[in-house]
């Protein structure tokens, strides 16, 4: 889990239009027994039973192997999943979330998360976006007429952009995870900005 400050995110993006893309689908069961905190293991692990064929071979329509779509994310370049609806949906593995942090993506966007999930990316810092449908559409819609469409998340002022239309819409974040992300901090670097005044606490009333 690669501890990054948001800010403003411009990047192009991944379309995976799968409807409740379950976290069996995001990282298969087999890997939940591996005892590596590795992101590489994970990131290579993401999609793994949709990307790769039963002898390891690419699957040449899966869009994460199309050549548009294939190059690794970095920045401003593949560091935005644009998912169908209820993302993340089935068991509350963790491991969901390091696999997509571990390929490098830094937003996933759907019009529906399930709830553990989203809070999973958020501690991986991955940034869940909510937008309306009719937005969702629009954007994959975007990408399959060009793939170098670029997308904009503002964080600080909380706003998605499609540059290739020009329509934003606003999302919400728990104001906590947003300092966190702002400032890449874990919950323990945010506990460790309180030392003073915990000790202090601690002075006054021990």
């Amino acid at each position: 889990m690669a501890k990054q400050k948001f800010n403003i995110i411009k990047s192009t993006c991944i379309p995976v239009a799968i409807d409740n893309c379950n976290t069996d689908l995001i990282i298969p069961a087999r890997y939940l027994a591996s005892t590596t905190r590795d992101p590489k293991f994970f990131g290579d692990a993401f999609m793994h039973d949709l990307r790769y064929d039963a002898d390891g071979q690419p699957v040449a329509d899966f869009v994460m192997n199309r050549p548009e779509f294939s190059e690794a994310p970095r920045e401003g370049v593949h560091e935005i999943i644009v998912g169908g609806q209820n993302w993340g949906s089935g068991s509350s593995r963790e491991h969901a979330a390091w696999a997509i942090s571990g390929y490098g993506v830094r937003v996933v966007v759907s019009s529906s998360f399930a709830d553990i999930h989203r809070n999973n990316l958020l501690n991986c810092f991955v940034l869940p976006v909510v937008v309306s449908k009719d937005f969702q559409q629009e954007l994959f819609a975007s990408i399959e007429a060009d793939p170098q469409t670029i997308v904009t998340v503002d964080v600080p002022n909380q706003t998605i952009t499609n540059e290739a239309t020009g329509h934003s819409e606003k999302f919400d974040i728990n104001g906590y995870k947003k300092y966190c992300l702002m400032n890449g901090f874990d919950d323990i670097d945010y506990l460790l900005t309180k030392k003073a005044d915990i000790e202090a606490y601690e002075v006054r009333n021990c």
